[in-house]
């Protein structure tokens, strides 16, 4: 009897080895992931005089690009823990060179480059800390391996990447004092999202479920947006340079609830008395509408709304689990003139929903303010719903979008392991 248990949990332990250093592949394929090993593409669906290719391969999770000023591409592999850099190096279109370039960090993921003088830094966002590291444009390395620590956040919870961008200070108001907090009204800004710790429930801290700001050197960490469970992914409006971002909604409310947005996110004026404006979570979601379902029996900190009146509404809902992720607005010459300025988002899609949804790229035409005027898939497939199994293939799961400089349209697949290029014929 104790060899026959013996050998269950040996050959149970073997399992969890095998799955943990495969990256789960086979349980993946056993609940409907079916990523292809050919790179025909044939189950993806895009419009008439587009193009998709698959540029690199074999990585594992990818997640956030980055382009340097060469053209490599910077990638961050989460699961991992490294920032690896891929290259192009006979420029046939494959990044068909692959090397890391940080390895040993903390759940890596947000990237940003910066240049001060004559020096590059790299800035890399772990889950406890954004550090950052001067880089050798000219030959794709480090100047210096350790990286410098410009700011630190929580590092525990069920949400635990961190995404960085810099973008412009598009405050014109000082609520705080500039003579007091000088770093937050540097003219050039970085942005750094924090999802929350849980599904649902009130933090301890104004550091998580938010959006905050930084200036370059590290000076001050501010909040610069609240309410916000999981914003992953946020862009700058090409003609405003105001932020737009992503936003998951909490789980457990059935397949139609809460409604998943994009929203505007624009600094403070003197109306928000909380010094951020709040954009609901954990009491209300969408266009104001509260939350019933959660009451909690004490709530401690006073910054928090429970009055959904007092919150931004949502600028674009769309529905329920299709955990929006990257998002990109479309400024390529090469592009459809008419998409001029339309936004391009990509569903990571579902993963407790009745009915999965997502796993696609849509594409928004917009106004610089949110008004929608037409919505419409742009690539589908890697959702494929099996007739009569009821069980969907999944074929790939997209995360980021970036522009390169040559305006193709980037995409990374952290199921398929893989990054997409879409050119316009």
């Amino acid at each position: 009897m104790k060899k026959a248990i013996l050998g269950f949990i040996l050959f149970v332990l073997v399992v969890v080895i095998y799955s943990f250093w495969t990256d789960f592949k086979l349980a993946k394929r056993l609940v409907g992931y079916n990523v292809p090993v050919d790179n025909g593409l044939r189950f993806l669906n895009i419009p008439e005089g587009f193009k998709i290719t698959v540029v690199a391969k074999d990585l594992s999770g990818p997640r956030v690009i980055l382009f340097d000023a060469k053209g490599r591409i910077l990638v961050s592999e989460t699961k991992e823990g490294r920032v690896s850099i891929l290259e192009d190096k006979n420029k046939n279109g494959d990044f068909e060179t692959k090397h890391i370039l940080i390895n040993n960090l903390k759940s890596p993921h947000g990237l940003a480059f910066f240049s001060s003088g004559n020096t590059t830094y790299l800035y890399v966002a772990e889950t406890n800390q954004v550090a950052r590291y001067v880089y050798d444009v000219e030959n794709g390395a480090l100047i210096i391996a350790k990286g410098e620590n410009i700011a630190t956040f929580p590092a525990d919870g069920s949400h635990f990447t961190r995404t960085i961008a810099f973008g412009a200070n598009t405050r014109n108001l000082d609520l705080v004092g500039e003579k007091l907090l000088k770093g937050l009204y540097s003219k050039d800004k970085l942005y750094i999202s924090v999802g929350s710790s849980c599904d649902v429930c009130v933090e301890n801290t104004w550091k998580r479920a938010a959006i905050l700001e930084s200036d370059p050197e590290g000076t001050v960490t501010a909040e610069f947006a609240g309410g916000l469970r999981n914003s992953v992914f946020f862009a700058f409006h090409p003609e405003t340079g105001e932020m737009w971002a992503t936003e998951m909604g909490q789980d457990n409310l059935g397949d139609n609830l809460p409604p998943d947005e994009i929203n505007i996110i624009r600094p403070a004026g003197l109306k928000q008395k909380f010094g951020a404006r709040r954009f609901g979570w954990p009491f209300c979601y969408g266009n104001q509408v509260a939350d019933k379902t959660f009451k909690p029996e004490k709530i401690e900190r006073t910054d928090i709304p429970t009055d959904c009146g007092q919150t931004e509404p949502a600028t674009i809902e769309i529905p329920a689990h299709s955990a929006p992720l990257g998002l990109a607005f479309v400024t390529s010459a090469k592009w459809p003139s008419q998409w001029k300025n339309n936004l391009l988002v990509a569903y990571h899609g579902s993963w407790n929903s009745t009915v999965p949804v997502g796993y696609k790229i849509v594409r928004f035409k917009v106004d610089k303010n949110g008004k929608v005027s037409e919505i419409a898939d742009f690539i589908t497939g890697w959702l494929s719903p099996s007739a009569g199994s009821g069980q969907a293939k999944i074929y790939g799961r997209p995360v980021d979008l970036k522009f390169g400089p040559d305006d193709a349209l980037y995409i990374s697949d952290d199921a398929a392991g893989v990054i997409y290029k879409v050119i316009s014929n």
